[in-house]
């Protein structure tokens, strides 16, 4: 069933903001390649039908560092897997981001929960990135080697991404809340030239340390072990000396000392800054590894490019989200997930890049919007559940906060449900961009985006992007005009990844895109378009809504059901922290089972399970409504916060789970194993 949308949209802009906007700038500057334009509609299909003229424009609009090269600009357009973009180009990543803004501009802001700030210019960015480039290319980093890097959000991670781009090396993170096999299991597929670890971290009022690990990561990576960098992150977040029972570590010097080989950051920083050279690159030559969820084995070792990450990011981050130069942009996230690579590229655009690293919701619970005051930040961005736990926990940033400077609020991770839509425009800021927004880990970027320019429409993301070929399509294999179906890309775009790592033939890679529609990215999401016409203020406008993982997709009796249809509903009961639904198999057919994580003190009764099925059920549909509700103390999620329904699923079918360390807390699978309640 499709939800229908509200008379009238939540949000839109006036005329002089959406005349103030890059993609207004930007609409009007390719207008002398296609003609007029009268809608954003026009223009995406321009870019669509255009490819290489648009992408080129994007190139030109953003005043990209490098050589575009000669035209043609794409080779093979008709191919998915085998289009080569600006065959000619030559750029360098760091180049981008470092050379943009003037020395003195502040460029970074790094935050922690225990209330630390530190300050960097462009001019201490350069400097940081040449010493550890210097180093990095004595310790024998060229063109094509890896560096791996096991840090917090701060300002060491991104140092270390530049220098490594600086070098046309390539970076891979993971964050140090991930378990030991985990990151095993994603560096020991890559072969690491060189680590830089933490020895510590916070979170939620606690200090970590992590030397052990660090060792036992240095020696599993055996016989090319790699050369280690240590960052001191715990020591140098306040003034205490000496170790306390929280954790601190107190002598960076013996810390070095404990390490196979280790250098320390600080030593490194020391002394003048050498020149800062930049290794010039092919659009196509490696950037980034990052990696899949790993839920159903090891994780895949994902590769992109250096020009396909940094054209796509500043079309996404300038037109999309209409970042300018001197905006500040926050996004909460862990070096773990892909909206790292994404904030950090807003230095490209002159935008000062604020990090946070610890819990957001400590000290206070608002510990968040605190920030969004203090560093006046134009963009604010988050997981969809946090919006949701913010609600749950009463908060009303609106009456509590200023937020002046507070221009867009972007939501990812999972779908943003429409109660949330609704609170933030009630409790957070009425005048403000909402973007909902979706791609994944596998584009390092994004489908579907928000539109300063458009409306905002209960429930769902603005558009898609531009030069983003979105479809739907049904099981056949067709497109879809409405109705919901599997999200796909029909045809080339730049940030397509190059393949996967140690994957010779490209057969893992095929299979996990191509394999299911012929010459077209299946993304693996569950969606649909919702038209606005053009007698309605979206002038046209088609927005989306994705319904979920299409492989959690629930069939009972054969009709295909969401899961997020199911969340939503759900999670409008206050008693109800979080949900989960899985179909079960039941003969030839399946009945859908409902587990709810609860408030403290609630529990599921015979009055709750009814309510939450009248709600379901009055709400969305009577198939949506589950056969069985359980409660679960706690539900298992990935390094980067999202719900596994397939995992559970396997758990409650008696099948093995795969790789239990690429969940956060896999201690919650046992909570799923042989319920009396789903024994049939």
């Amino acid at each position: 069933m499709t939800t229908p949308s509200p008379l009238a949209p939540l949000w839109a802009p006036d005329s002089a903001r959406r005349l103030s906007t890059r993609l207004h700038a930007f609409t009007r500057y390719t207008e002398s390649q296609h003609g007029p334009v009268a809608t954003y509609s026009d223009l995406h299909v321009w870019s669509i039908r255009e490819k290489a003229g648009f992408w080129s424009s994007i190139w030109d609009f953003f005043a990209l560092r490098g050589d575009k090269g000669a035209a043609p600009y794409l080779l093979n357009p008709d191919q998915m897997s085998g289009a080569r973009w600006f065959p000619q180009a030559r750029l360098n990543f760091a180049e981008n981001l470092l050379e943009r803004g003037e020395s003195h501009h502040v460029a970074l802001i790094e935050r922690g929960e225990d209330g630390g700030r530190r300050e960097f210019t462009y001019q201490d960015l350069r400097d940081q990135t040449a010493r550890l480039a210097q180093t990095l290319r004595a310790l024998g980093v060229s063109k094509g080697d890896r560096v791996a890097a096991f840090l917090p959000n701060c300002a060491e991670s991104v140092v270390t991404m530049l220098a490594t781009a600086s070098l046309g090396a390539v970076y891979s993170s993971c964050s140090p809340d991930f378990g030991l096999q985990g990151v095993i299991d994603r560096f020991g597929q890559i072969a690491p030239k060189v680590l830089v670890a933490t020895t510590g971290y916070q979170y939620n009022g606690k200090r970590i340390d992590t030397r052990e690990r660090v060792q036992s990561i240095q020696t599993a990576l055996a016989p090319n072990a790699p050369h280690l960098i240590t960052v001191d992150y715990l020591n140098r977040l306040n003034s205490q000396a000496a170790a306390d029972s929280s954790g601190q570590i107190a002598d960076p010097a013996a810390t070095a000392r404990t390490l196979i080989e280790a250098r320390t950051w600080t030593s490194i920083q020391q002394g003048e800054a050498p020149p800062l050279a930049y290794v010039a690159c092919r659009f196509e030559d490696p950037l980034y590894i990052l990696y899949s969820s790993g839920t159903t084995g090891v994780p895949k070792c994902i590769v992109h490019s250096v020009g396909g990450t940094l054209l796509q990011h500043v079309k996404e981050l300038g037109l999309h989200t209409d970042l300018k130069s001197r905006d500040r942009l926050f996004f909460y996230t862990t070096c773990g997930w892909m909206m790292w690579n994404w904030l950090v590229s807003a230095l490209a655009l002159d935008v000062t890049v604020v990090l946070y690293d610890g819990s957001p919701f400590h000290p206070t619970p608002d510990s968040l919007f605190n920030l969004a005051d203090q560093e006046r930040i134009t963009a604010f961005g988050a997981g969809a559940k946090f919006y949701a736990a913010c609600e749950k926990a009463g908060l009303t940033p609106r009456t509590q906060h200023s937020l002046t400077a507070l221009q867009a609020i972007l939501s990812t991770g999972s779908p943003l449900s429409h109660e949330s839509f609704d609170y933030i425009y009630r409790d957070v800021k009425p005048d403000v961009l909402l973007a909902s927004i979706s791609g994944g880990t596998d584009i390092v970027s994004c489908f579907a985006l928000g539109n300063p320019q458009l409306p905002v429409w209960q429930g769902e993301l603005q558009c898609a992007g531009l030069g983003m070929d979105v479809a739907f399509y049904d099981e056949g294999g067709s497109p879809l005009q409405t109705g919901k179906g599997e999200l796909v890309c029909q045809s080339p775009f730049p940030s397509m990844p190059i393949g996967f790592w140690n994957d010779p033939d490209g057969s893992k890679f095929y299979n996990a895109y191509f394999s299911r529609f012929p010459n077209r990215w299946a993304h693996g999401d569950y969606g649909e378009f919702i038209p606005h016409g053009t007698g309605q203020p979206g002038n046209g406008q088609q927005g989306i809504i994705i319904h979920g993982r299409s492989d959690a997709v629930l069939n009972p009796g054969g009709v295909r059901i969401g899961t997020a249809e199911i969340y939503r509903q759900v999670e409008k009961i206050p008693a109800v922290l979080e949900s989960l639904a899985i179909g079960q198999r039941q003969g030839s057919d399946e009945r859908i089972v409902l587990f709810v994580k609860l408030r403290d003190g609630q529990n599921l009764d015979d009055s709750l399970r009814q309510l939450i099925r009248a709600t379901i059920r009055d709400n969305a549909t009577p198939r949506h409504v589950p056969e069985v509700i359980c409660q679960v103390a706690d539900l298992p999620r990935t390094l980067s916060g999202k719900l596994v329904e397939l995992a559970v699923r396997q758990v409650v079918h008696g099948e093995p789970v795969k790789n239990q360390s690429a969940l956060a807390n896999p201690e919650a699978l046992k909570l799923f194993a042989q319920l009396p309640e789903l024994q049939i």
